[in-house]
């Protein structure tokens, strides 16, 4: 079966009650789970922008604690894991302020991880990278969140 394009998904979406939007929905929630996910943001944290960053905050702190330190190898795949969350939920919130501090902090976390991430060149080019799409998204803020941000940007730029 072969996607129809957005448009077409509009157009019939406009021809349904709001009963049958509900049911769409909670159908699309009982799929996948990524969908449920962010069914979930948008119904109950998109309010809460503060709040929703906390959160992912609290959820890095937790998955840099469990990373496994016994050879690089585990500690990329678990940054590259961690990092794969992250653009996810940067996915849900659309929103450059969001994207621009969740990649700082994890950043920042990278910056402070033992063993040192100067010992691998893969993971200080992950640092490097992620550093280069913060800015990125940083460059399309209002100038006083740029400021803000680009002290962080410095901060974390101090002996690299």
């Amino acid at each position: 079966m072969k996607a129809v394009t957005i448009k077409q998904l509009k157009d019939e979406l406009s021809h349904k009650s709001a009963t049958e939007l509900k049911d769409l929905c909670l159908h699309l929630a009982r799929f996948k789970k990524e969908n449920k996910e962010l069914l979930t943001y948008l119904l109950f944290e998109s309010t809460d922008e503060e709040g929703y960053i906390a959160t992912i905050k609290e959820e890095v702190d937790e998955q840099f604690d469990e990373i496994n330190t016994n050879s690089f190898y585990y500690i990329r795949k678990s940054m590259r894991k961690i990092l794969a969350a992250i653009k996810k939920h940067i996915r849900y919130s659309k929103k450059k302020e969001t994207e621009a501090e969740l990649l700082l902090y994890f950043c920042k976390k990278l910056k402070e991880f033992r063993p040192s991430i100067k010992r691998s060149t893969r993971l200080q080019g992950i640092f490097d990278m992620q550093l280069r799409m913060a800015k990125k998204a940083i460059e399309k803020l209002h100038e006083d969140l740029q400021y803000d941000f680009q002290l962080e940007v410095d901060n974390l730029l101090e002996d690299a």
